[in-house]
């Protein structure tokens, strides 16, 4: 794609952000679609984050994500849709001429990965570990996926019990419990709950361990990624569970905001998926429901 006059500019904001893959599938896409625009990242410091807003509008950029530890503080800053409403926290912004507009596609790449392994979830349990704005919209993901009951463990009681109380009611069709940081409260959760979602950042640095072990049967699905897809969480999951790591949800929910900016199809995301994974020499993942999408 040759960059002209016309070219318009999306890209993601974070701190920091220079490790994000983002730029490397947004890029692939806009070419698919033979759209006029560059994907760039930007670094942007918290206490920058009201001047970077500024800045993004001042230069004419039509769109960006936003990444950790942003999505929150930028909700605040937008007009939200219905579903980030509910969720308080954003990741996908655009232009429009009265100021910015957001939504959060993040739910929707859960979703995806809840299509793609081929599980059923409706009427059953899950055991959702974290509390802040990832966890909110995988909380939303569920409510939309009809599961009966959510178990939610958090360090903090505090925000562990303000999420609790947010979920009832946001969703008071769901049963959402409590579950406190301690061994014997999570295996007795894991035993009821098909799916285990995590949405903290536990495990990610070299030798960290996750802090419990995780057993029952079913599925596990990390919000977070490494290059090798061997996060701690992912490995306290196996063998008993069939488990993936972030990456998915990551290339689902950028997919989603695609769609949304540009007003098109989402993009394909199997073939995605394998050349991100070949280009991180890792081996693919079995995403059944993906395969004809």
């Amino acid at each position: 794609m040759k960059i002209n006059g016309s070219t318009k500019l999306y890209g993601i904001i974070g701190w920091p952000v220079k490790h994000s893959l983002s730029p490397t599938f947004q890029a692939s896409f806009l070419e698919q679609q033979q759209i006029n625009a560059v994907y760039l990242p930007f670094a942007v410091e918290p206490d920058m984050l009201p001047k970077a807003m500024e800045g993004l509008r001042a230069l004419g950029v039509e769109g960006f994500n936003v990444t950790v530890p942003h999505k929150e503080s930028v909700f605040r800053m937008v007009s939200p849709d219905g579903d980030a409403g509910i969720i308080g926290a954003v990741n996908t912004v655009r232009r429009t001429p009265g100021g910015w507009e957001a939504t959060n596609t993040d739910w929707r790449g859960f979703v995806a990965v809840i299509d793609g392994l081929a599980v059923a979830v409706a009427g059953k349990s899950a055991l959702l570990f974290g509390a802040g704005g990832t966890a909110r919209a995988v909380l939303h993901a569920l409510a939309v996926l009809k599961l009966n009951s959510v178990y939610v463990c958090n360090r903090n009681p505090d925000r562990l019990a303000a999420f609790v109380e947010a979920g009832r009611r946001n969703y008071p069709d769901m049963d959402i419990h409590a579950v406190a940081w301690e061994q014997e409260a999570v295996t007795r959760a894991c035993g009821e709950a098909i799916l285990l979602v995590n949405t903290t950042s536990l495990g990610l640095e070299p030798g960290q361990h996750f802090p419990f072990e995780l057993g029952g049967e079913g599925v596990a699905i990390d919000a977070v990624y490494k290059p090798d897809g061997n996060t701690a969480f992912c490995r306290a999951a196996q063998p008993a569970r069939n488990s993936v790591d972030g990456l998915p949800m990551l290339i689902a929910q950028g997919a989603e905001s695609f769609a949304w900016w540009h007003g098109c199809a989402r993009p394909a995301l199997i073939g995605t998926l394998r050349n991100i994974e070949m280009s991180l020499g890792r081996d693919p993942l079995a995403l059944p429901g993906w395969q004809a999408s």
